[in-house]
């Protein structure tokens, strides 16, 4: 009898861990609380490991009809003056792709093999010695052997499993809004920012679609929103960004008519153990980076690989499936989260900071530090070895 996976979330990580589980033979169902496919969100990369598991699904030529693949970054002052000019592609990684376009890409390669259920969500999860009785908002009710959490920062699994957020997502002091505009400044595949203490503002051109993401960083303690309510975010950031200069105003017009927006805190999750009983943890849910890290696509779409490989490897020893998956990431992921460290100069709060973070970026195209600012995440993202499952 085929084993039957409850997947929650059909973002990035769930879809990429229903391909693996379907070609194994699971049964797999995802679970997805949002009506549709989430629009939106930042560019992601592949690079190391992660390319060498979009190579094993097949699907390189797929992403890349999506690829963006960020041109030159320059950083301005109020007047658009240039201060520092990065490389074509130095953000990239091997290949990149908006989050949305690959969601896109892994749902349509799955949605034949995968149950998928929209609008709806888990309320209740019991376990018992031969599988998982769940039911869900909308009064339902199933049975499965295995329920996988890959619903990101804000893990509804988790929550349900192991115990409220506060206790495993810890806040950076930082926040971040991202959304859809028209490429008003002409960029094309290039990025501009522009930064003022504990504020950083951006555009980037998404050259597939004539248009450009907004993006705005800023620092902030214990800031209390609701983080559902759209309205009240737009406002927090109108009210934030209000006396900053450069093309910041022009951006916060254009706000209400993107047809989408993303805020939320930077916060990464740390918890002791991804998996509890029949329940595992994938991607943000388990271990969120944040995206200062550059690594929570590879994170998402390694551990879907390798948590799929252990659970067809061990058969019906879901305990020692989900305990190798977790030794395999482990080292991979604590060194994602130390890289998101360095959001203190990308969004300085002193004058000293702000000064040097210019004079750093100003001068690091002709320095050892630009090999640097690539090596180490080539090698943070080689971590994993992966197996032939």
């Amino acid at each position: 009898m085929k084993k039957r996976v409850l997947i929650s979330g059909a973002s990035i990580a769930g879809p990429a861990l229903a391909f693996w589980l379907s070609r194994y033979g699971f049964e797999v169902t995802v679970i997805e609380r949002a009506p549709a496919l989430r629009p939106g969100g930042y560019a992601v990369d592949f690079r190391g490991t992660a390319m060498c598991v979009l190579e094993r699904m097949g699907l390189v030529d797929a992403v890349k009809e999506h690829e963006t693949r960020t041109g030159s970054i320059t950083m301005v002052d109020k007047n658009n003056r240039l201060e520092a000019k990065m490389p074509d592609g130095f953000t990239s990684g091997d290949l990149e792709i908006l989050r949305s376009d690959l969601s896109k890409v892994l749902y349509e390669v799955t949605r034949h093999d995968a149950e998928y259920v929209f609008d709806d969500s888990i309320f209740e999860i019991v376990e018992d010695c031969d599988g998982v009785d769940v039911s869900f908002v909308s009064g339902a009710n199933r049975r499965f052997d295995y329920v996988v959490g890959a619903d990101g920062l804000h893990s509804n699994v988790r929550s349900i499993a192991f115990g409220k957020e506060s206790d495993f997502a810890h806040p950076m002091g930082y926040y971040i809004a991202i959304y859809t505009v028209p490429d008003f400044l002409h960029l094309g595949d290039a990025g501009r920012y522009y930064v003022e203490l504990g504020k950083r503002v951006g555009c980037f051109g998404t050259p597939n679609d004539g248009k450009a993401k907004a993006s705005f960083y800023f620092a902030s303690k214990g800031l209390d929103y609701d983080r559902r309510d759209v309205a009240s975010q737009k406002k927090l950031l109108r009210d934030t960004y209000a006396d900053v200069a450069w093309e910041t105003q022009r951006m916060l017009e254009m706000m209400d008519d993107a047809p989408d927006f993303y805020f939320d805190s930077l916060s990464q999750v740390r918890m002791k153990s991804w998996s509890k009983g029949r329940v595992v943890l994938l991607g943000d849910a388990a271990a969120c980076p944040t995206p200062m890290s550059g690594m929570g696509t590879s994170i998402a779409m390694v551990g879907a690989y390798v948590l799929a490989g252990e659970l067809h490897a061990n058969g019906g020893d879901y305990a020692t499936a989900f305990s190798r998956y977790e030794v395999a990431m482990r080292p991979f992921v604590t060194e994602a989260q130390k890289m998101a460290e360095g959001v203190s100069w990308f969004v300085p709060q002193t004058r000293l900071k702000l000064w040097f973070s210019k004079k750093m970026w100003s001068l690091m195209p002709q320095s050892t530090m630009r090999k640097l600012m690539i090596d180490q995440p080539n090698q943070v993202a080689s971590t994993v070895k992966l197996k032939d499952y």
